[in-house]
């Protein structure tokens, strides 16, 4: 064999080594997403979704294992993620910041409802947003980075109390109160927890001219890696654009951004809601 036959045969047996370690390098990553989603899955679990041979998958795991990465538990035959992931996890800085974190999920959601897009997190009894984008149709909007406004009145304030405990979110409507802004405001506890419980069920909460007379909202939740809910997300526009309607149109939307962002987060839906296309 000449020089040059070699060399060319060691250029494609590199080639090769380098797609299949990249190859590798991805299932590896598949299964501990997998892991991460579902709590714990077998080897034939992991296999079918991955795509490869029962072997390939137990190859897999058992080199995750070896790294800690992964564990069996105590259901025989599963695994689930190991400590070595907290080493790993530890190697990033420790506030996970959520304004940084849906920065460009905010700018991008912005551009596509063409509405105000807010951030809030809970400050005592109130929300305060803490981030905002503008749509081209709310250039004329009010700027809410850090406006402190009321938690029954807001549909982000609705979202972060829905999620609170029931003893937590008792607590701050004894302090907070609820003080009716416009006629339209809920200012019955009943009527409030009742309307939580319901943004629970759905995922997302609506303002219809409860804080401000012809402004309208809805959001939704963003949840950190423990699954707590840390802050919400929420687009609000005049009453005029922004009713039923379309709200209902944009629910989508707003729901995937605020599922990246908890994936930015480092949040897992281990229960993700069935597709609907």
């Amino acid at each position: 064999m000449s020089n040059s036959d070699q060399a060319q045969g060691t250029t494609k047996r590199g080639g090769s080594d380098s797609a299949g370690g990249v190859q590798s390098v991805d299932r590896a990553i598949t299964v501990l997403e997998i892991l991460a989603r579902e709590g714990s899955a077998g080897v034939s679990e992991v296999a079918a979704e991955v795509g490869v041979h029962k072997s390939t998958a137990f190859r897999l795991l058992a080199a995750l294992e070896e790294r800690d990465l992964v564990e069996q538990n105590h259901e025989r035959g599963k695994y689930q993620l190991g400590f070595g992931v907290l080493r790993l996890a530890g190697a990033i800085p420790t506030r996970l910041d959520v304004v940084r974190q849906a920065q460009s999920v905010v700018d991008e959601l912005a551009a596509r409802l063409d509405e105000t897009i807010n951030v809030a997190v809970v400050r005592k009894h109130y929300a305060v947003h803490v981030q905002q984008a503008l749509g081209s149709a709310a250039v004329a909007s009010q700027n809410w980075v850090g406006q402190l406004t009321p938690l029954h009145a807001t549909s982000s304030g609705k979202v972060l109390l829905a999620f609170m405990s029931e003893q937590q979110c008792h607590d701050v409507l004894d302090e907070a109160g609820l003080e009716a802004f416009t006629e339209h405001t809920i200012t019955s506890r009943a009527a409030l927890l009742e309307q939580l419980r319901q943004v629970r069920e759905d995922g997302y909460a609506t303002t219809f001219e409860e804080y401000e007379t012809g402004l309208n909202a809805a959001a939704v939740p963003i949840r950190d890696h423990t699954g707590a809910v840390v802050a919400a997300l929420s687009a609000a526009g005049p009453a005029y654009r922004m009713d039923q309607e379309s709200i209902a149109a944009q629910i989508k939307d707003l729901e995937a951004a605020g599922a990246q962002i908890s994936r930015r987060m480092g949040y897992f839906d281990r229960d993700p809601a069935p597709d609907q296309s």
